[in-house]
């Protein structure tokens, strides 16, 4: 049963392009299923999420990490009432538009774009993705998905101004997003706060003690793991403290979030668009932990000299490439030539760079750059 807040599948806009309806899944679920069969979602497995294969074969890639997103979120959706079908197409597809190497990827993309007067955002991408660059099938371009996951795509992390992109005044900017969508980010910083303590105490980066100092969530609940299993080692310890934690952020988000739900008399989906801000949220004590979590992440982990090399080899790549093709179009494969003479330079190079696999790229550098 669904909550009346919930998005009702059979209360969705529709796709783009009207489809017959599919004799054994709702809608939602053919577009969690064509975002699986996308070939930008397998390229997800050779993208970084923090750490390269240099480390482990054992760590978090894109496709990992999203699967995770994708089981909390279905986890957190059902225990609020709401459209499980649809939070997953959304946790499937949040991070779709990320180009290869992470978040080091993603920054120089974004500084080579702008000294070309532009910018990248991969939420952005990720809607060109399936409205355009996914060719399946003989009926239309893109994936045809409902404008349900369209618009969660655009609006699950971020609140765009309908004056700065009126290219995407279609997705109600001036609403909020439904529940489903707003869950997406958050169920995103659980997912990636636990899982990168775990990658970066198995990489041996994050000292057991270092993160039992620096995350007081962690350290409350290894003491009473520590009670319980006295004799176990290290390691299991830490698992057993890092499932806990998880466990508390996931309990506060479905239990904050009913309650806000509850006291501002939400009923419908429209009390949810209307409403002045985001329903979903971690209650203040817990999003305080949260923000400890991910601080020490950032201090410790993402800017840690040790991954510094990889960062900025990876900034280099990408800033190399993106310069030989903007100097040189013709070098270029064909197709994108092609795409070049009816788009912008800049942006059709960024699409050919943000589609690449991190093996694929050093491989592209190693060719054109020696």
């Amino acid at each position: 049963m669904l909550a009346g807040y919930a998005v009702h599948v059979d209360q969705s806009r529709g796709r783009r392009i009207p489809e017959p309806p599919h004799p054994y899944r709702n809608d939602f679920q053919r577009d969690r299923d064509r975002v699986i069969h996308a070939r930008a979602f397998r390229r997800l497995e050779a993208k970084t999420q923090v750490f390269t294969r240099r480390y482990s074969d054992h760590f978090r890639n894109r496709l990992t990490h999203t699967i995770e997103v994708s089981q909390i979120s279905r986890t957190i959706a059902g225990a609020l009432g709401l459209n499980v079908d649809l939070a997953e197409a959304l946790a499937l597809v949040h991070d779709i538009g990320h180009p290869p190497f992470g978040h080091a990827g993603e920054k120089a993309l974004d500084a080579a774009m702008r000294t070309q007067g532009l910018f990248f955002d991969h939420n952005l991408h990720a809607l060109r993705i399936v409205e355009d660059f996914e060719q399946r099938y003989a009926a239309f371009r893109g994936l045809n998905l409902t404008f349900e996951v369209r618009e969660g795509i655009i609006k699950h992390s971020h609140d765009y101004s309908a004056a700065e992109h009126p290219e995407l005044a279609e997705y109600c900017l001036d609403q909020r997003s439904p529940l489903e969508a707003q869950l997406i980010d958050l169920t995103d910083e659980i997912a990636y706060n636990t899982a990168d303590l775990d990658d970066g105490y198995e990489a041996r980066l994050l000292p057991l003690e270092q993160i039992r100092g620096g995350v007081p969530v962690f350290e409350r609940f290894f003491r009473e793991v520590e009670n319980i299993y006295p004799d176990a080692p290290d390691k299991l310890k830490f698992n057993e403290a890092l499932k806990r934690m998880l466990n508390r952020l996931v309990g506060d988000l479905i239990a904050n979030t009913q309650s806000r739900v509850n006291s501002a008399g939400v009923q419908t989906l429209d009390d949810v668009r209307s409403h002045p801000s985001r329903l979903a949220a971690f209650s203040p004590e817990v999003e305080a932990e949260r923000k400890q979590a991910k601080d020490f992440l950032y201090e410790n982990l993402y800017f840690s000299a040790t991954l510094e090399p990889e960062k900025d080899a990876a900034e280099c790549i990408i800033r190399d490439l993106f310069a030989l093709w903007m100097e040189n179009p013709k070098a270029l494969p064909p197709g994108y030539q092609e795409q070049a003479e009816r788009e912008s330079l800049p942006r059709v190079i960024c699409d050919y760079i943000a589609g690449m696999t991190d093996n694929y790229i050093i491989s592209q550098h190693e060719n054109h750059c020696g």
